[in-house]
């Protein structure tokens, strides 16, 4: 009998709508956000981001297109958030970037070191950075919301 085998990782970035600091337990979403991903047979290595934004680090199954996965997280998620805050809103892009298995592991700590990172360094600083470094065009007018 055939086969079909796939094992493809995938770093994904989204804001909070305005990148408005409204994650108030990040760890706690974070969490959550690992089990709707668990539960779409999507396991993420490891979620992170601070309070205005998330990176996840998944492994995308070879049956689940990578826009019905984040779709997914971020309105399951923002039903979640909104119990606490009705305001909560994701701004409504996203980007995805391709992670090698060799890079997993340097993937992984950039994102558990997001909040000495954005001490220093804005989302959309970081944001533009991703999209230089994997070669991608973008219009700063659409962009952000």
């Amino acid at each position: 009998m055939p086969q079909s085998l796939a094992r493809v990782y995938v770093h994904v970035a989204f804001s909070t709508l305005g990148r408005q600091p409204t994650i108030g337990d990040p760890d706690a979403l974070h969490r959550y956000i690992g089990g709707i991903c668990r539960n779409r047979k999507c396991p993420s290595l490891i979620v992170g981001g601070v309070a205005d934004h998330v990176h996840i680090l998944l492994e995308l199954a070879r049956t689940e297109p990578l826009a019905d996965i984040v779709k997914e997280v971020k309105r399951s998620s923002s039903i979640h958030m909104k119990q606490a805050n009705p305001e909560f809103a994701w701004q409504s892009g996203y980007g995805a970037f391709s992670v090698g298995r060799s890079e997993v592991e340097q993937v992984r700590e950039y994102i558990r070191r997001q909040p000495e990172h954005h001490a220093i360094v804005s989302f959309q600083d970081e944001f533009r950075a991703l999209l230089q470094e994997f070669g991608m065009e973008w219009d700063e007018r659409y962009v952000w919301d």
